[in-house]
Order: C-alpha cells, then sequence, then structure tokens
C-alpha cells in the first residue's frame, strides 16, 4: 500500500483537515500519478457537508474531496500501453464503470446503469471506498485517465475536468454553434467555462446574471450580450429569444422566468443542481413545446475531445491558486460567489501540513 496525505472532512459539516491514507499499489493497467492540483467545485462543498442526501447513497467519511486532478505519471503497471511516466495527465469526476452495459458501450461512463465509481465520495468496483485530489497522489485504472495537452498550463487544466466537460457536454449534444442563440444562466466556475466554449463554438453568447457586476468580464470571456434577472424588463425584452438556455446556478431561480426565454421548440439545460426542489409549471413547456432538460459531465472520451477543443482554441479557466492550508476559507468565498473564477489548490503545499 502506498501511503498518502491529503485533507479531509472527518463528519458532515467538519472543516477540512490533515489526514493520511492509503492508496494501492499499481495494478496491471494503473497508472500512480503525483498530484500537482486539484481544483475546488461548489459539489465538493455541497458533499462535505451532506446537502445532497436525498439524492444519492449516503456519504462516506472521512471524505477527501476533488475531482478536478491534474499531474504527472510517476509509475506503470505492468500492462499499461497509453501513458509513459512523465506523461501530464487529468483526472476527472469518475475513475472506473461497469464497462459492460448500454451507457458504457456508449462512451457514456457517466450514466452507466450498474455503477459509476466517483472519483471520491464513492466506490471502487470491489466496494473500496474512494478518496479525491486534495491529496499527493491517485492510482487510476489507465482507461479513466486523461491526457493534458501541451498548452494547457496543468492548474488551468484542472477545472476543465469537471467545470470545463459539464458545459462542453450540454453544448455538443444540444447543437450550439453558428447561427444558434444561446444563453448561460449565471457567470461561475461553470458559466465562465460557458461563455469561452460557446464563443469558440461560434454561438451568439448571452449571459443572464442576477446584476450586472460582471458585465465586463462577460464580455472578456466572449459574450455578446449581457443582462440582469434582477431587472423585470429582461424578461420581456428576451421573450422567445433563445434556442438553448443552459443553467448553472444552484441557488433557488424562478425557473418558469427562464423558459420563457426560449424560442418554440428551445431547450433549457439544467447543469447547476440545488439542494430543494424547485417549484415548475406546465404552461412555460407546453406554451412553446419547449423542454426542460439535464446534463452531468461526459464520458472519457468526450473529456479528452474537450481538452483537445480547448488545446486547439487556447482555453483554460480562470483561476485563483490557494495553498492547501486555505482550503476552509476557499469554501466560504466560493459561497459569497468571491472568486474570479475557479480555485485550485497548488498540492506542493501539502508538504507544509
Amino acid at each position: 500500500m502506498l501511503p498518502t496525505k491529503g485533507y479531509a472532512a472527518q463528519v458532515s459539516k467538519s472543516p477540512l483537515q490533515p489526514f493520511t491514507f492509503e492508496r494501492r499499489e499499481p495494478r496491471e493497467h494503473d497508472v500512480l500519478i503525483d498530484i500537482k492540483y486539484c481544483g475546488i467545485c461548489h459539489s465538493d462543498i455541497h458533499q462535505t457537508r451532506d446537502e445532497w442526501s436525498d439524492y444519492q447513497d449516503e456519504s462516506i467519511f472521512p471524505m477527501v474531496p476533488g475531482h478536478e486532478i491534474t499531474g504527472v505519471v510517476t509509475k506503470l503497471g505492468s500492462k499499461v500501453t497509453q501513458y509513459k511516466v512523465g506523461d501530464k495527465v487529468g483526472v476527472g469526476c469518475f475513475v472506473d464503470s461497469c464497462r459492460k452495459c448500454e451507457e458504457c458501450k456508449r462512451d457514456l461512463e457517466q450514466y452507466c446503469a450498474v455503477q459509476t465509481s466517483w472519483t471520491y465520495n464513492g466506490r471502487e468496483q470491489d466496494g473500496t471506498p474512494t478518496f479525491g485530489g486534495y491529496s499527493d497522489k491517485i492510482v487510476v485504472d489507465e482507461k479513466y485517465v486523461l491526457r493534458i495537452p501541451e498548452g494547457i498550463p496543468l492548474d488551468a487544466a484542472a477545472p476543465l475536468l469537471c467545470a470545463g466537460i459539464t458545459l462542453y457536454s450540454p453544448l455538443k449534444h444540444w447543437g450550439a454553434g453558428p447561427a444558434k442563440k444561446v444563453a448561460i444562466v449565471g457567470l461561475g466556475g461553470l458559466g465562465h467555462m460557458g461563455v469561452k466554449l460557446g464563443h469558440a463554438l461560434g454561438a451568439e453568447v448571452t449571459v443572464l446574471s442576477r446584476t450586472l457586476k460582471k458585465q465586463e468580464d462577460g464580455k472578456r470571456l466572449g459574450a455578446d450580450h449581457f443582462y440582469a434577472t434582477s431587472d423585470p424588463e429582461t424578461f420581456t425584452k428576451l421573450a422567445r429569444s433563445f434556442d438553448l438556455i443552459i443553467n448553472t446556478v444552484s441557488a433557488d431561480t424562478n425557473w418558469d422566468e427562464l423558459l420563457g426565454l426560449l424560442k418554440v421548440d428551445g431547450t433549457m439545460v439544467l447543469v447547476g443542481l440545488p439542494e430543494k426542489a424547485v417549484p415548475l409549471g406546465a404552461f412555460p413547456l407546453t406554451g412553446g413545446r419547449r423542454s426542460l432538460a439535464g446534463s452531468s459531465i461526459g464520458g472519457i472520451k468526450e473529456t479528452q475531445e474537450m481538452l483537445d477543443f480547448c488545446a486547439q482554441h487556447k482555453l483554460a479557466s480562470d483561476i485563483e491558486i490557494v495553498p492547501i492550508q486555505k482550503v476552509n476559507e476557499a469554501y466560504e468565498r466560493v459561497l459569497r460567489s468571491d472568486v474570479r473564477y475557479r480555485f485550485v489548490i497548488d498540492m506542493a503545499t501539502l508538504k507544509n501540513s
């Protein structure tokens, strides 16, 4: 076994603190990764505080969060063929799946019908609890490892493994591109990547944010238009405007109002995950043959496609680097929307813990 240093929540809602545990030695198809950076996702906060207990299996504590992992390969299993020592790689939201169901065969491992093994607060296929990227190393089957292309720094690449693919997948699936009008609701860690990716795909991109405070940033990131949802006139002016709306907000929002902004046959896709159920009326849907949909992350194939797309278009996340010792402070700042636009932990700072 491999002694591993990390940070963990010992119980629900407890502050993260230093934690030592063991990783398995690499098996035949495993790679050992020295973790250099790990992004902080809002879902890390939800899960360490056990806020999704109504929608998922019982949380596993102690919990080492982190599913936006970048690092360098340091050791290979005897049958590894895809990577070599020294390669720059990433690990996203899951580390395994059943590999046999219809979804896995379609490269949709994130929707595995049997069991997706989440990177943390989950279980390996043999039932072993998983621990995430707020740690100095991780062991993962090569099939579930991503290659970080040249041109994307490891620190700015980390959030692409969740925030990037969470927006890329629905943008591609619902056909964002030239002649399509796309609205991104919320300009945070997810939303800012939606703007960048939507713009790079050739869509006309509008940001819908509660206020105009981030308007200058939105335009810099590639938005063509920026409107405040706190202004009732926004919903009058933009009625029936969009082919696609991607809602990144996890706070309470009025979905009925947003649905009214869709054209006939338009779709609103949910990627933000509110803690509580959101009321929804039938008329905004039936009145325009509109669709309300959801999307998770992407499979391994699509995630690699996203990384290569980002390299081609010189895209990465806007980040603020923090030491692991300030992770609890960073959580509170995320809740205050006090980050532009994703925190990334420098794992070298674990040496000081």
